[in-house]
């Protein structure tokens, strides 16, 4: 079967469905409507295989079956990834529905060509064209009423390996979430070896109770409004929608290439020497009144270096010497909630933060000092419970965008531990989170090596990408 893709031959499109006859219905939380028509959430796992197991015949005919069987008996345990998101026309609010004769995860099994460089894809220190991933993640459907929640593709590198690239609806889950079904099913298909039964480990069953989330202050109409009031100003489309807005959320892959970066243990450390070093020497909007920490965490280094470094690039680029930035991301609330919710709770349980921080901030001389002493503070000052300024982030964000402030954020986290999912054949060789290339997104993983480094992945411009690598690994050489 042909594929409009160059690099890629489809083998097979399928539907894998639960061994279930239960129909489920459950509601979307206020979390859950917080992202209601946000791109989707797209990763890429890469696996090397022997030569033999990588010929196609071999691959197609063995190892596909496994992780089918795997994926089938996996879905059991996390029904409503097998469902849809549906919104009729006699309902107030859009639901999660499963139906056990008709409902299921779609499944792509594709080829790629000899002309792709596998190892140059898996490669941790070089960049490859953006739109080069695109060939490995598969499509989410979505229309006004109904919306797929999750869909999965494999690719064969023949003599290489393969990849597993998995699109999800974030109006379901969220990264906790996804990587928990993702090791789920990788635990699963591991143990097929030894049982045809396997059992899923405490640690990895999906709680799905979703009464656990209260909304006293009626979030959830708040949510559907400003969705509906986003839709009516941007979108052409019912406004009463659940289609992905791809027309605002489009990747940015022209002339963009993609690339991943690592900070060391011994990076880390050198560089919170540098930041608390010059901790009492900032004054910043009573950034000052701070208690002096002995240790900063590797997310606030990591985000403040790596969004300075950006701010750097952008600015000595052609592309737009005046740009001026915003920074903001997400914080897993479920222990942070009160009381506290199950640590295992499948939805979403992630709210966004704006850092206070001023455009020009990252730029300044000492602005990694700034912006992590920001950060920092952002994350000292936040409450049990869900944040105030929550129901008007969105406007907030699309206001300071409006005045040409760019907005940098963040996706994944060092704590997911994805480098030890193993399926069978390994751990990964690398991890891409793919749909950072919609907007100026940080990438986040823990480093391939276990060894508590923090692995970046970006896409940029080709020329800013050229400036931040030189300032990246410049901004490294210096000791405090």
């Amino acid at each position: 079967m042909a594929s409009p893709n160059n690099h890629i031959k489809i083998h097979e499109q399928c539907k894998v469905s639960p061994h279930s006859s239960t129909q489920l219905s459950l509601p979307l939380t206020f979390l859950d409507l917080m992202w209601l028509r946000f791109h989707p959430v797209e990763r890429i796992f890469f696996y090397t295989l022997p030569n033999s197991q990588s010929h196609p015949t071999f691959f197609f005919q063995n190892l596909v079956p496994k992780l089918k069987s795997s994926l089938s008996l996996t879905l059991q345990h996390f029904l409503p990834l097998a469902g849809n998101i549906v919104w009729p026309s006699d309902s107030p609010k859009p639901f999660i529905q499963f139906n056990p004769n008709d409902d299921g995860v779609s499944l792509l099994l594709a080829q790629c060509d000899d002309d792709i460089d596998f190892n140059k894809i898996i490669e941790h220190n070089s960049a490859h064209e953006a739109s080069l991933s695109r060939s490995f993640v598969p499509h989410l459907e979505s229309t006004d009423s109904f919306a797929s929640i999750i869909s999965i593709q494999i690719t064969l590198f023949p003599k290489n390996g393969f990849s597993i690239g998995i699109t999800t609806h974030h109006a379901v889950l969220d990264g906790k979430s996804s990587t928990m079904f993702i090791k789920a099913w990788a635990s699963i298909c591991k143990s097929l070896e030894e049982t045809k039964s396997p059992n899923l480990e405490p640690f990895l069953e999906p709680f799905l109770v979703r009464e656990v989330i209260k909304d006293p202050n009626d979030f959830e109409n708040v949510f559907i409004n400003n969705w509906n009031k986003v839709s009516a100003h941007f979108d052409t489309s019912n406004v009463r929608s659940i289609k992905i807005m791809s027309n605002m959320f489009q990747p940015n892959i022209k002339d963009s290439v993609r690339a991943t970066f690592e900070l060391t243990r011994a990076d880390l450390e050198k560089l919170n020497k540098r930041v608390l070093s010059k901790w009492n020497n900032i004054v910043e909007g009573g950034a000052q009144e701070q208690e002096h920490p002995k240790k900063l965490s590797s997310f606030v280094l990591t985000c403040a270096y790596v969004s300075v470094s950006v701010a750097k690039a952008i600015q000595q680029s052609e592309i737009d010497k005046k740009q001026t930035l915003c920074f903001g991301f997400p914080v897993d609330y479920r222990a942070r909630l009160d009381p506290p919710i199950h640590e295992n709770y499948f939805g979403n349980c992630v709210c966004s933060h704006l850092v206070d921080t001023e455009p020009e901030d990252f730029t300044k001389e000492d602005g990694f000092v700034i912006v992590a002493k920001k950060i920092y503070g952002k994350i000292n000052k936040m409450d049990k419970g869900v944040p105030e300024g929550t129901k008007t982030l969105m406007f907030r964000y699309m206001a300071m965008i409006a005045k040409g402030v760019k907005g940098m954020g963040v996706a994944g986290s060092t704590r997911f531990g994805v480098y030890e999912i193993d399926f069978g054949f390994g751990r990964p060789e690398k991890v891409e989170i793919t749909s950072i290339d919609r907007g100026l997104t940080i990438g986040l993983t823990e480093s391939k090596d276990l060894k508590g480094g923090v692995e970046v992945g970006l896409v940029l411009d080709k020329n800013v990408m050229d400036l931040f690598h030189t300032i990246f690994h410049e901004g490294l050489c210096f000791d405090v």
